[in-house]
C-alpha cells in the first residue's frame, strides 16, 4: 500500500503537526490501495503563514513570468500524463480511457488556455484622470470535490497563479493522489516557495478551518450545496470573497422538431459518462408529450447498451462505478424513491450489474413518466440515473426546466433558431445547443443554488481580481 503521509508546505514536503490517517479506497475493488494524512488547524495555519508571506512579492511578478509558469504547469502534466490517469481512474473510478481523454486533458487545457489569456489581458485601462488598475486579491483558499478532481484543481489554481495570487488547496479526501502529483508538478516548475500548498484533509479538519481563516481573502469551493453553504457561512464573519460552483439538475428539452433517435440517444449518453458524476449532467430531460412513448423506447434501447466495465479494462463509452460508498448507497436509494412514487422504471433499476458482484458500480438507469414534482426530479442524483418528464408545448417545457433550485446548465435539442430562443429562457448559467462540446474559455457556473462567480476563461480569472481607482488631479 502507497503511503502519502506528508503535506506541501512552503515549498516543501513536511510531515503533518499531528499524525493521523485516512486510507484511499478503489470504489471498483472496494480494497484500500494508498494512505494519505489529515491534517489539522496547525497545518492550515502553516500553509496560510507561508501563502500569506509569498504574496507580497508573487504579486508583483510579471505576465510573462506567470504565463511561462502556467505553460511549465501544462508541460509537467502532459509528461506524468499516463500516471495522472492511473491515480484519477485507481481513487475515483473512472475508466482508464475517460480519464487519457478528458479527466486529465481537461486539467491540462484549463492551464495552457489561462496562459493565453494571461498574456493578453489588460490589467490596467484610463478612463479620464483615473486609472483602473485589477489587482491579485490575495492569499486564497481552494476546496475541490472528487469527481472530476483534476479539472476542478487546475480551474481554481490556474486562474489564481495568473491573477498573481498565492493558495492553500484542500482536495477531496476521497481522491487526494492527483492533487499530490500536481503538487509534484508545481514544484517542478519552479513556482515559488509558498505560492502553491497542499494540506490533505477532510471538511471538518482542514476545509471549516481554512474557509474562516482571518488571513484567506477568499475562498472557492466546488462541491454540493450543503457544503457550500457551510463554507459561506464559515467564511462570512472575515467578509472574505467567496467563489462557488455547487449542485445542478440541468434540463434538456428536446424540442418538437428535434430529430428524436439523436437528440434522446445523445442525450442519454451524455448523461452516463463519468457514471453521471458530473454537476452539469442533463439528468431531467423533457420530451413532447405526443412523442413520450417513442422517446422512452428510444432512452430504454440506449441505456441498456451502456457498458459497465472493470476501469482498467473498460471500452470507450462504458462508464466505471459511483466514486464512494456513500454516493451508492445515495443513488439506491433515490432509484428507490423513484419506484415507490411511481415513475415508470424503462432501464436498469437497483442493485449492481450482472456480473459485477462488489464495487460500488450502479446500473445505468432511466425512469420515464416522471413529474417534476418527483423526488428523482427535484434532488440531485449523481449517478447514472436520468429522468423523462413529458411536456404540453414548449412553454410547458420552460417552465418545469426553470422549476428548480438548481441553475448550473440546461440543454436544448432541435432546430437551431428554436433552441437559441428556447436557450434565452432558461436560467442556468451555460447552455449547450444540439450538443456542442464545451468551450474552456467560456464563463461556467450558475444561478440560484447552482452558487455564485464562475470559472475557466476570462470571467475565471477576473474573480481573483480586485479592482483599484487612482484619481489623479491635474497639477495646479
Amino acid at each position: 500500500m502507497k503511503e502519502y503521509l506528508q503535506f506541501y508546505i512552503n515549498g516543501e514536503w513536511v510531515d503533518p503537526a499531528n499524525p493521523r490517517t485516512l486510507a484511499v479506497e478503489n470504489p471498483a475493488t472496494e480494497e484500500n490501495f494508498a494512505v494519505i494524512s489529515l491534517g489539522s488547524a496547525t497545518d492550515v495555519d502553516k500553509a496560510v503563514a507561508a501563502a500569506k508571506a509569498a504574496f507580497p512579492a508573487f504579486s508583483q511578478t510579471s505576465v510573462e513570468y506567470r504565463a511561462e509558469l502556467l505553460d511549465k504547469i501544462a508541460a509537467g502534466i502532459q509528461a506524468r500524463m499516463g500516471e495522472m490517469a492511473e491515480a484519477i481512474s485507481s481513487e475515483m473510478g473512472a475508466p482508464m480511457w475517460l480519464s487519457n481523454a478528458a479527466q486529465v486533458p481537461a486539467g491540462m487545457g484549463h492551464f495552457a488556455i489561462t496562459a493565453d489569456i494571461l498574456r493578453n489581458y489588460q490589467f490596467e485601462q484610463t478612463r479620464g484622470s483615473t486609472v483602473l488598475r485589477k489587482e491579485p486579491i490575495g492569499v486564497c483558499g481552494f476546496i475541490t470535490p472528487w469527481n472530476w478532481p483534476l479539472n476542478q484543481i487546475a480551474c481554481k489554481v490556474a486562474p489564481a497563479i495568473a491573477a498573481g495570487c498565492t493558495m492553500v488547496l484542500k482536495p477531496s479526501e476521497i481522491s487526494p493522489l492527483n492533487a499530490i502529483i500536481m503538487a509534484e508538478i508545481i514544484h517542478e516548475a519552479g513556482v515559488p516557495a509558498g505560492v502553491f500548498n497542499l494540506v490533505n484533509g477532510d471538511g471538518p479538519g482542514v476545509g471549516a478551518v481554512l474557509s474562516a481563516h482571518p488571513d484567506v481573502e477568499m475562498m472557492s469551493f466546488t462541491g454540493s450545496t450543503r457544503a457550500g453553504i457551510l463554507v459561506a457561512q464559515a467564511a462570512a464573519p472575515t467578509v472574505k470573497r467567496v467563489a462557488q460552483e455547487l449542485g445542478g439538475k440541468s434540463p434538456n428539452i428536446v424540442l418538437p422538431n428535434a430529430d428524436l433517435q439523436k437528440a434522446v440517444a445523445s442525450g442519454v449518453m451524455q448523461m452516463m459518462t463519468n457514471s453521471g458524476q458530473s454537476c452539469n449532467a442533463p439528468t431531467r430531460m423533457f420530451v413532447p408529450k405526443d412523442k413520450n412513448d417513442e422517446a422512452m423506447a428510444i432512452a430504454k434501447a440506449t441505456a441498456e447498451m451502456v457498458k459497465v466495465q472493470m476501469p482498467a479494462e473498460a471500452e470507450k463509452g462504458a462508464i466505471g462505478p459511483i466514486s464512494n460508498k456513500n454516493q451508492y448507497q445515495k443513488v439506491q436509494d433515490l432509484i428507490q424513491a423513484g419506484i415507490d412514487e411511481g415513475a415508470t422504471l424503462l432501464a436498469g433499476g437497483l442493485g449492481r450489474p450482472e456480473g459485477l458482484n462488489r464495487g460500488y458500480f450502479a446500473r445505468p438507469t432511466v425512469f420515464g413518466n416522471v413529474t417534476n414534482e418527483m423526488t428523482v426530479a427535484r434532488e440531485e442524483i449523481f449517478g447514472p440515473v436520468m429522468v423523462m418528464i413529458p411536456y404540453d408545448d414548449v412553454d410547458h417545457a420552460v417552465e418545469m426546466a426553470n422549476d428548480t433550485e438548481y441553475g448550473l446548465a440546461g440543454y436544448v435539442q432541435g432546430p437551431a433558431d428554436e433552441a437559441a430562443a428556447v436557450a434565452n429562457r432558461i436560467r442556468a448559467g451555460q447552455i449547450q445547443i444540439n450538443g456542442k462540446s464545451a468551450d474552456f474559455t467560456a464563463p461556467f457556473g450558475g444561478f440560484k443554488q447552482s452558487g455564485n462567480g464562475r470559472e475557466w476563461g476570462d470571467y475565471g480569472l477576473e474573480e481573483f481580481l480586485e479592482v483599484k481607482a487612482v484619481m489623479s488631479a491635474s497639477a495646479a
